[in-house]
């Protein structure tokens, strides 16, 4: 008796890009559902995946893609802006988490290439960031 076994390919890039999402989303106070709920979304649109990875190697946005024209730099500092008015701050301060706010972005991002109207109004009108 003959036995095959099949191949089994492990990416072990995504392991590690999804152990680095946790790690940043359990730093940011982001509850495991919601940190899959944004790993969904990159396996589903290899353009976020790609701006993700980019982000944990670099700790910045390579800015690739963009959505109505926004890209995550755009959407990353709209968040900010939109924090600093609810904190009633001049400037971000110490207690503002980074790393939550970047997260943030890749999931407003998800979200604006679903519905691009709705937040290229937001962007604009709260922020002076029209892009037309």
């Amino acid at each position: 008796m003959v036995w095959k076994m099949s191949q089994i390919i492990c990416a072990t890039e995504k392991i590690k890009v999804y152990e680095g999402l946790q790690r940043l989303c359990e730093y940011a106070g982001k509850d495991i559902r919601w940190c899959d709920g944004l790993w969904l979304a990159m396996l589903n649109d290899e353009d976020l995946y790609e701006e993700f990875l980019y982000y944990l190697e670099h700790h910045s946005f390579a800015d690739r893609m963009k959505a109505a024209g926004y890209s995550l730099t755009d959407i990353y500092v709209w968040q900010m802006q939109q924090y600093n008015l609810i904190s009633d701050t001049g400037k971000n301060t110490e207690s503002c988490n980074k790393e939550a706010m970047v997260l943030q972005a890749f999931q407003t991002m998800t979200r604006m290439k679903k519905d691009p109207a709705y937040y290229t109004g937001k962007l604009s009108e709260d922020a002076g960031m029209d892009r037309e």
